[in-house]
């Protein structure tokens, strides 16, 4: 995590790099699937792989079916996860939507963003339109998380400070930049589709912590705007080059000047997790927690006298008591918790705001720990829960399951996809361990169809 060089030029009196768009274009334009090592096409696989599992079973969920009923596909040949096929655009836009909207997709917590939601989408309808090789498939997923995570660890954390959602922002760049590597994009049209990405970016915190769908539209419009951008710069269509440093650019405009600039090139899709509970990953932590006190000794939600939680601050403002929506409780750590005292899991299936978990809810105090607030970057919790008959039970998380330092593999992924889509035939997910010269279409085609 956190690989950053010093460059010497001012910005606002801070040091940043000059000329950055053309810095990722740069990589972005020279990269190739045998640039790429073993255990960073291993890693873009298991991202895949979450990916559709999750998209898969995101295909059916309400915010997906509204908006495949608003929008429709559109005509072409691009598969729309779980209905069919329709136009690059669309498919980039509804995939993205599918990704998002059970809060599973992976993420990375030093950019603060979900990555893979918006580039995947991207990178997938922009290879199907192509009929590209998986292998192209693949390096374009892994240029496109390069630029996106850059993109999160370079405006953060006074980008989200200021109300961004990073995965809607600097998805977008991560979009293009995946798009522009499939389709071959030379390094100056390269520059265009990230300026016109650039332009595009956008999503604002309110949508997600007021408990809104309009989270899971900044996923499907990071990539299909990333699509669109590259599609645009391949007919020389201009993005201005300046676009992420310039006077009245992405930095000025929507985040505080950075001290440190990260570094290219470092393969960040290495760094990023992936989730286990279909929750705001703030709440991961804590609901670790949980899981380990559960697993130590037994007792039921009605014996439960107090629950602590000793959290950062970013989590303890998940602090919603009454959540109106499914996708409010989602950003709720009491209730999220609650669920999980009641039943052991907390499972797609167990996202509901019944009478016993808004008991459970009424008895957890949330506070703000400051030895965890230094520690906040590694997102870390403590829960302590009291019992009637005065027994006390805690457990510690420095870091939430499935990050890099301890990540999930391929076979946990696997157990994941299986419980998401329990009639899914799983030995078909092989293909995607063994292909290389082969179409993305036709290997999506056989996973999907």
């Amino acid at each position: 995590m956190g690989n950053f060089i010093t460059i010497t030029v001012i910005f606002k009196g801070n040091i940043v790099a000059s000329m950055m768009t053309g810095r990722l274009a740069e990589f972005v334009s020279s990269l190739s699937y045998r640039d790429l090592p073993p255990e960073i096409i291993e890693r873009a696989e298991i991202c895949v792989l979450d990916f559709l599992g999750v998209s898969l079973r995101g295909s059916g969920e309400r915010s997906g079916l509204l908006a495949l009923r608003a929008l429709g596909t559109g005509e072409g040949n691009s598969t729309v996860i779980g209905h069919g096929r329709g136009s690059d655009e669309r498919a980039a836009l509804l995939n993205g939507i599918f990704a998002h909207n059970l809060d599973l997709d992976d993420g990375h917590r030093g950019a603060q963003m979900h990555p893979g939601a918006c580039v995947i989408p991207a990178a997938l309808a922009a290879a199907e339109a192509l009929d590209a090789e998986f292998r192209e498939f693949i390096a374009g997923v892994v240029a496109g998380y390069e630029v996106a995570i850059f993109m999160g660890l370079l405006a953060n954390p006074g980008h989200r400070k200021r109300g961004f959602h990073t995965t809607g922002t600097c998805g977008t760049f991560g979009a293009a930049a995946a798009a522009a590597s499939v389709m071959g994009l030379d390094c100056e049209e390269t520059v265009n589709a990230l300026g016109l990405a650039g332009t595009q970016a956008a999503g604002l915190l309110e949508s997600d912590h007021a408990g809104s769908m309009g989270k899971h539209l900044h996923a499907g419009r990071a990539a299909q705007s990333g699509l669109i951008s590259a599609k645009l710069a391949l007919e020389g269509f201009t993005g201005a080059e300046s676009i992420i440093e310039g006077k009245e650019g992405f930095l000025n405009a929507m985040c505080q000047p950075p001290s440190e600039v990260p570094e290219t090139g470092v393969f960040h899709i290495g760094d990023v997790y992936l989730k286990r509970y279909p929750v705001c990953r703030h709440l991961h932590s804590t609901l670790d927690c949980a899981l380990e006190i559960l697993g130590m000794t037994r007792f039921s939600a009605s014996e439960i006298d107090e629950v602590l939680v000793e959290t950062y601050d970013i989590a303890a403002e998940h602090n919603s008591y009454s959540p109106g929506t499914v996708e409010a409780v989602r950003q709720s750590l009491p209730v999220s918790l609650a669920i999980i005292l009641e039943k052991g899991d907390l499972r797609v299936e167990d996202l509901e705001m019944a009478p016993d978990v808004m008991e459970t809810a009424s008895k957890i105090r949330i506070m703000v720990d400051p030895e965890m607030q230094e520690m906040k970057n590694r997102r870390p919790a403590r829960v302590t829960v009291r019992l009637r008959d005065g027994s006390v039970h805690t457990a510690f998380r420095e870091l939430p399951s499935g990050e890099p330092e301890d990540p999930y593999t391929w076979e946990d992924i696997l157990e994941k996809f299986t419980l998401l889509n329990p009639d899914y035939r799983i030995d078909k997910l092989d293909i995607l361990r063994e292909a290389w010269s082969e179409s993305i279409s036709e290997i999506i085609s056989e996973i999907l169809d």
